[in-house]
């Protein structure tokens, strides 16, 4: 690691795969810029490049206003949040209907 750097990571996982990047960034480096560092398109080929350059992020499991402008401290690891395929209400709901008519989940 370069003097004029400092170690943070990048972390996205699917319930099939899972990475964590490690970088060595100039000081001033955005959460929005790290993931670009990151280069996630080419370990996750089978999604779309918009899921990481528009994806909600996080620092260690708090959310991000505005990823484009928290800028990272050494040791940070930006979380990169993939989409909710289902509503977590509506999947309750969905469950509490089966239970109800007695059909299995």
């Amino acid at each position: 690691m370069a003097a004029d750097t400092y170690a943070v990571e990048v972390a996205f996982g699917m319930p099939y795969k899972q990475h964590l990047v490690a970088l060595d960034v100039p000081p001033g480096t955005t959460a929005r810029e790290a993931v670009a560092f990151a280069n996630l398109p080419t370990l996750f080929p089978e999604l779309p490049r918009e899921t990481f350059d528009q994806a909600p992020l996080g620092i260690f499991g708090q959310a991000l206003r505005d990823p484009a402008q928290y800028t990272l401290a050494p040791g940070d690891r930006v979380e990169v949040y993939r989409p909710l395929l289902i509503d977590p209400k509506a999947a309750r709901r969905e469950r509490a209907k089966r239970q109800a008519s007695g059909t299995a989940d």
